[in-house]
């Protein structure tokens, strides 16, 4: 683990400023368990980023989940007021400017609609990507909310 030297790693750790350190890993931390082996943390704690794609204005809706939960489409879709659809890789990396397994809660070239899956409220610390396949960045759930302007909304499946 060390401090961010990669391009897109450091773009994301000038979006978050001096409050956080993004850590690079020389292990791979593109899924949330591969993440949590890395930091040594719960798959739970992990906020995993997801780009959507709004069916109606074509926007990108990002909904931040832990790692264990999977999101229901139709209640993060009731939660934005229109359909919504998994985006492709291209349209994932137009949007925010990060390609898929490394995309952070912020610094995103567009800003999108952001929903905060309300279960990564309980922890007092989640774990959250920083622009690259192995970068990551601590953070507290308040400041999450803080950081991204997102709704805290119950989007997981149950």
């Amino acid at each position: 683990m060390k401090p961010a030297d990669s391009p897109s790693a450091l773009k994301v750790q000038a979006a978050l400023g001096d409050r956080f350190q993004v850590l690079e890993f020389d292990a791979s931390t593109r899924t949330a368990a591969d993440a949590a082996a890395a930091i040594g943390c719960e798959v739970a704690e992990i906020a995993k980023s997801l780009i959507f794609r709004g069916g109606t204005s074509g926007r990108a809706v990002l909904v931040i989940a832990s790692g264990v939960d999977r999101v229901d489409e139709k209640k993060a879709a009731a939660a934005v007021g229109e359909p919504i659809a998994r985006a492709d890789a291209d349209f994932v990396r137009e949007a925010t400017g990060f390609a898929i397994g490394g995309v952070p809660p912020v610094g995103h070239k567009t800003a999108p609609i952001v929903l905060i899956e309300q279960s990564l409220m309980q922890f007092d610390e989640i774990w959250a990507a920083a622009g690259t396949p192995n970068a990551v960045f601590r953070l507290t759930p308040s400041d999450l909310v803080e950081l991204t302007g997102g709704r805290t909304v119950a989007v997981a499946r149950k």
